[in-house]
């Protein structure tokens, strides 16, 4: 359930949409994975739930990691393009196209401010069904 590591293109949102859909497959399946990996009473000696949780804990750090610093990275370099267009549009005030493309960009940019926000609720759902099922299994350090 490893999230592909692969850089981002933040010229392409769909491409940059469809990088973060992926990435949050193990949020997605968080449930499954607890499902089928966390024994139930009468299994609990064949498997170490611990070491379970532990992995788990683990890879959605990871995950939510790499997705904040990639939306992050994103809206970095969007908010350079808004700027230098910004400026050019100053310097233009009667190019259309050029106003064409900053409004594009901007638009962009919005889109990616408010994956950020998508980001918060889906790590939020992910740490809640983690705690509802791994609290007795795996204390997290306290950095969370």
């Amino acid at each position: 359930m490893a999230a592909p590591s692969g850089a981002a293109s933040c010229e392409d949102f769909a491409e940059f949409q469809e990088l973060l859909r992926v990435m949050r497959t193990i949020d997605d399946r968080i449930v499954h994975e607890l499902n089928t990996t966390i024994p139930t009473a009468s299994f609990v000696g064949k498997v170490d739930a611990g070491q379970t949780c532990k992995e788990l804990y683990e890879s959605l750090m990871d995950a939510h990691t790499t997705r904040e610093r990639i939306i992050k990275n994103c809206i970095a370099q969007t908010s350079s393009v808004v700027k230098t267009l910004r400026e050019e549009r100053e310097k233009a005030q009667d190019d259309v196209a050029l106003l064409k493309q900053l409004r594009k960009e901007q638009t962009k940019l919005k889109l990616m401010q408010s994956e950020l926000n998508v980001e918060e609720v889906v790590n939020d759902r992910s740490w809640k069904v983690f705690n509802e099922r791994c609290r007795i299994h795996y204390k997290p350090p306290k950095s969370q």
